[in-house]
């Protein structure tokens, strides 16, 4: 599994980071109560406006909690997608603490990164080992394009529209969540490609 397995580390700490810094805002937000489940992350920081000011939820009573929460949660995150990927259930674990990391305030992007790559790692079915045809072998080859594909719409969505939305005056919501959907359909590539391309150099 090398391939997966970089693209799991790569996109594991990208969430992790993420998951970090929205408890850094969290935290300094203090003590205060939420006012329901829902929260965001920066509300009254002007670089985060582009970004509507991270939107997060916690189940957690105040927002310093959450934001503690967020950072351990999303550390462990990172360091389960680089260290523990070979390891038993490695899949569900990564999946249940992405879960955990939602709960706690670490926003909605960095938990559905790291559900997608907990589900690429997960067993495969029975029935799924046969030899792929040309076409499935070629298009595996591609993954590392996919992963600097993904990477590029991740790195442009945070921090780039962040760092040019004060001194290029950027605020397009429109393209924020073109990058969005770029971002994510391109990791979803580089995970299929990937695995595809483990499963056919066992082949070879």
């Amino acid at each position: 599994m090398v391939a997966t397995r970089r693209v799991v580390a790569v996109f594991g700490i990208l969430a992790g980071f993420a998951g970090m810094e929205h408890g850094v805002g969290e935290i300094l937000e203090g003590w205060e109560s939420p006012d329901g489940v829902m929260i965001r992350s920066w509300p009254d920081t002007a670089a985060f406006e582009v970004l509507d000011g991270e939107p997060a939820m916690t189940l957690l009573p105040n927002l310093a909690m959450s934001g503690m929460a967020s950072i351990l949660v999303a550390t462990a995150v990172s360091v389960w997608a680089c260290r523990c990927v070979g390891r038993p259930h490695a899949g569900q674990v990564l999946i249940g603490l992405s879960l955990l990391l939602l709960l706690v305030g670490g926003g909605f992007g960095p938990p559905v990164i790291g559900v997608l790559v907990g589900i690429s790692i997960l067993p495969a079915r029975k029935g799924l080992h046969k030899e792929p045809g040309p076409f499935l072998r070629g298009f595996a080859r591609l993954w590392p394009w996919f992963l600097g594909a993904a990477l590029w719409g991740y790195l442009s969505l945070f921090p780039g529209t962040v760092l040019l939305s004060r001194p290029a005056g950027f605020e397009s919501p429109v393209l924020t969540s073109v990058l969005s959907l770029f971002a994510f359909a391109a990791l979803l590539l580089a995970l299929f490609a990937a695995r595809m391309y483990d499963r056919t150099s066992s082949l070879w």
